[in-house]
């Protein structure tokens, strides 16, 4: 069973009266400890896929498989459920809250996660270990570099143990060197069986994957 599957998905905006059609029937599957690249150029759809992939957006029709669960009908509650427990997210510009020290960064997921904060609390501290910055838990992020940051924010994005991490640009604000060290964290986790999915527009990041899926104009190329 795939760990993820999708069917003829297409979403549709409606955009001062004008309908676009963003995404035009993708049909995929993802096995399960996959390390996929989508890439793509900008506009092409692949952030919408992401999206919907991340259960941040619903398809306008088609069917989207998770776990052997059709979940293309729930509603917005039932699918954040699913997200807070199956999906981890690394952004670009790392969104860590500027007021917060590393450590509450880390956990701002687990509050919503119904676990033990004191269990939640240890795990961070675990995983701040593991990227080698538990010296900086109380730490600010603006206290950080960089790639310090996107890596507080890949074990924000760890700390509820989901199956899939969904990374998107992870590396776009990085330097060349800084990058491949956190492209190099990514591959270790892929390794220890998260399963991948990296959107990008960088063809070094991408290589570091074991599947590319393009898209363009809407469509899996």
């Amino acid at each position: 069973m795939a760990l993820a599957k999708l069917v003829d998905i297409r979403k549709k905006y409606t955009l001062e009266g004008l309908e676009l059609e963003v995404l035009k029937g993708i049909s995929l599957e993802i096995e399960s400890g996959e390390f996929i690249a989508v890439t793509g150029p900008s506009g092409s759809g692949k952030t919408t896929l992401m999206n919907i992939l991340g259960l941040l957006d619903s398809p306008t029709s088609g069917q989207y498989f998770l776990n052997g669960e059709d979940i293309s009908g729930l509603s917005d509650d039932e699918l954040s459920h699913i997200r807070n427990r199956t999906v981890g997210f690394v952004f670009q510009s790392f969104h860590l809250i500027p007021h917060a020290n590393v450590l509450e960064n880390v956990l701002l997921p687990a509050y919503y996660s119904g676990e033990s904060m004191k269990i939640m609390e240890k795990r961070a501290l675990e995983l701040l270990d593991r990227i080698g910055l538990a010296d900086k838990r109380k730490n600010r992020p603006n206290q950080l570099s960089g790639g310090q940051q996107q890596r507080v924010a890949i074990a924000r994005a760890l700390i509820s143990n989901p199956q899939i991490i969904l990374a998107d640009e992870p590396t776009g604000q990085l330097d060349s060197e800084t990058s491949a060290s956190i492209m190099e964290l990514i591959t270790e986790l892929n390794k220890g069986g998260k399963n991948i999915i990296v959107v990008t527009h960088d063809p070094i990041t991408a290589a570091y994957a074991r599947r590319e899926i393009k898209v363009l104009d809407g469509m899996i190329g």
